[in-house]
């Protein structure tokens, strides 16, 4: 063994990073540990390129090890399965920020795996999980343009704090994860509960500082352990070929770069696709085209992108016609849906999202496992991005980590608008479906979510809208895109996502394809997103200005009441009886909480004023006076013992049954039987007798 260990103090904590120990046949192997918390990384790549490869395959997976945290699975098979949300979404945040520094034509297949292999509960994972990625990239033979880092900013009472505990994000107004190289940001997910650019742009320098110093670290590990990066030769495509394809097609292809409509836009490249391609063919002859179709494919995609670049760069205008800082057509619908509890159709342009709310109760709640003890989410957002929302023909059951990563990006930016269950005790479920899409369908889904939940006549803060801004960077010069479309997604070097309200952001998402950019521009991004998020809150404003007062008629109705504790176990009896008779009784949904705190629903109040009553009788103690119907429930040659109470009985003495003379009890009453009583007595023991009501 060669053990090479570095160490660096983040936030009075050590970070340390051991290599040459475990792993020793991947290309590069690490662990990361801070506190307990420990997270193993390994990476390997081929050495050659699969033949005819014409993208980069890289994965990145990331996993977390429930025996880290002590805890066994709680699925039926007790092991780690697919992966769960988090960890698709801690997946993400790794690849976005290293793929765009790997060799430009590298096509070689790379395969980065994570994994948490012991948890404190205090030190989060996924900023190590970013630096034992980058720290076995970089000490790997496998050519990087690294090392990255990543942290977190929190914002505790005022004061911003990197890689701050559980205990601290758990009252944070800021959880910003950010990763980068020395010299730039890489990649940006925040959530902020409604703060301004302002702090923002200060907890992005105190973050990308932060950055700075374990990218040091890394460089003193990979002068002690790394390995010679394997040499890159990226095929060059002939120059005159390059000459005679642009002097022939490239007008064609500005032209159809011109065409109104992503559909006819699109059918208009592919046309001029197929005319350059067909040109080769005719050149070459079959057996030659074969060798060379690769290359005519990327002189056409490079011309294309040249062409919509240098429009942008030079001429400041965009492929649809908009002004840099203008912003597609907005329509605000809602209440678009009959049956549904609320409902909103969002349309920016050619991308439009379908929101739709349903409210519930109690054990509706999301059930979340991990290497945390297992909590309840009471608000959660679905987003949902079929094929034929882009006119493509696809099978694919289930979401897939795109649509993950969009949905939980709007779900964060929606929750901080989302009232306490104190001030609306209902489970609220959003699902975005994005009904066509042409770029920045997450911030589309932020839109309709908000305008739903306040036609589903959910109290929310302030409503919340969305805006995607875009990059296209020249060598001297670079120019900021508002409301990017797809295509200015597909050939930009950005896409900054910013959503919020009048007062402040409330979430943030960063990725892009070159190797850095300065502060300057995201302070230009975040103060021009300022602006375009005010406009189309005013659009969604215009349509509905605040939330409806009344919830629909399908929805659940909630009321909450408080019983003292040592009545809880009363309420629900043994195995539940009591509770469950209660429920089958009254129609209503009963949910009992800490602190005594129950929550009665049902879609009509009558079921809820009869649960409130009955429940309030099982947890009052008996008096003497008080009437009740009781039911027969046992017959002694003493008495009747009726129940006047779920769980609660009392004895009506047969010489108070009646005013005649019964011998025998079963020949005038039967098991069942209804019998109006009054308390008599309540004994010392709790014991109730009755009379005759």
């Amino acid at each position: 063994m060669n053990k090479k260990v570095v160490k660096t103090v983040i936030n009075d904590s050590e970070i340390s990073i051991e290599t040459g120990r475990i792993a020793r046949q991947a290309d590069g192997a690490v662990l990361v540990k801070s506190g307990d918390t420990v997270v193993f990384a390994a990476v390997v790549g081929k050495k050659e390129a699969k033949e005819g490869q014409d993208f980069f395959p890289l994965t990145v997976n990331y996993t977390e090890k429930m025996y880290a945290a002590g805890r066994i699975p709680g699925n039926f098979f007790k092991r780690e399965g697919r992966p769960s949300t988090d960890e698709t979404l801690t997946s993400r945040l790794i690849d976005r920020p290293i793929r765009p520094l790997f060799p430009k034509g590298f096509v070689n297949e790379v395969s980065v795996t994570i994994q948490v292999l012991s948890y404190d509960a205090n030190h989060l994972p996924e900023p190590l999980a970013a630096i034992a990625a980058s720290a076995a990239l970089s000490i790997s033979p496998i050519p990087f343009l690294g090392p990255i880092a990543g942290v977190i900013v929190g914002m505790v009472d005022g004061e911003f704090v990197i890689n701050p505990s559980i205990e601290q994000l758990a009252v944070s107004k800021l959880h910003l994860s950010i990763s980068g190289t020395k010299d730039a940001i890489m990649m940006v997910e925040a959530g902020a509960d409604l703060i301004s650019e302002e702090d923002m742009l200060k907890a992005l320098e105190l973050g990308h500082e932060t950055i700075k110093k374990l990218i040091i670290l890394q460089e003193d590990l990979v002068k002690e352990a790394g390995k010679e990066k394997w040499e890159v030769i990226i095929p060059e495509i002939d120059k005159s070929l390059i000459e005679e394809l642009e002097a022939k097609f490239k007008p064609e292809l500005k032209a159809a770069l011109d065409v109104s409509g992503k559909l006819e836009k699109y059918e208009a490249i592919d046309t001029a696709k197929k005319k350059i391609m067909d040109y080769a063919l005719e050149k070459f002859g079959e057996e030659e085209f074969a060798n060379q179709k690769m290359d005519v494919s990327k002189i056409f995609s490079n011309m294309e992108s040249d062409i919509v670049r240098e429009s942008i760069l030079v001429d400041k205008k965009r492929t649809d016609g908009r002004g840099i800082d203008e912003i597609r057509d907005i329509t605000c619908e809602v209440d678009v849906l009959p049956r549904t509890h609320g409902s909103a159709l969002f349309t920016r342009g050619e991308t439009q999202s379908l929101g739709v709310v349903t409210l519930g109760a109690g054990k509706d709640e999301v059930l979340v496992d991990g290497m945390e003890e297992a909590y309840k989410k009471r608000f959660f957002l679905h987003y949902n991005f079929p094929a034929f929302s882009v006119n493509e023909v696809s099978g694919r059951p289930g979401p897939g980590r795109r649509e993950i990563g969009h949905g939980a990006l709007a779900e964060r930016a929606v929750s901080k608008i989302i009232p306490s269950n104190d001030e609306f005790p209902y489970i609220i479920r959003i699902v975005s479906e994005i009904m066509e899409s042409n770029g920045s369908s997450s911030m589309a889904s932020i839109c309709s979510a908000s305008l739903a939940m306040m036609q589903a006549g959910v109290p929310i803060k302030e409503p919340v809208s969305g805006i995607a801004m875009g990059l296209i960077k020249g060598e001297n010069t670079h120019t900021i895109l508002t409301d990017i479309a797809g295509l200015e997604d597909h050939l930009g070097d950005m896409d900054f996502k910013v959503a919020g309200g009048r007062n402040g952001i409330t979430a943030l998402q960063m990725d892009i394809k070159i190797t850095g950019i300065t502060f300057e521009i995201i302070k230009e991004s975040l103060s021009r997103a300022k602006t375009a998020r005010l406009e189309i809150l005013d659009k969604m404003i215009s349509t509905i200005s605040s939330s409806n007062k009344e919830l629909s008629n399908y929805a659940p109705r909630i009321e909450t009441i408080t019983i003292p504790e040592d009545k809880v176990g009363g309420l629900i009896g043994p195995g539940g009886k009591n509770i469950k008779a209660l429920i089958e009784r009254t129609g209503a949904r009963i949910d009992i909480s800490d602190g005594g705190k129950v929550n009665i629903a049902a879609v009509d109040k009558a079921s809820i004023d009869l649960a409130i009553k009955e429940i309030n009788g099982i947890c009052k103690d008996p008096e003497k006076g008080e009437v009740y119907t009781g039911v027969v429930k046992k017959i002694t040659n003493f008495g009747l013992f009726l129940e006047f109470l779920p769980g609660k009985e009392g004895l009506l003495h047969i010489s108070k049954a009646s005013d005649k003379f019964l011998k025998n009890l079963e020949d005038a009453f039967s098991v069942g039987d209804e019998l109006e009583v009054k308390i008599e007595e309540v004994d010392a023991r709790g014991r109730v007798s009755f009379i005759r009501a």
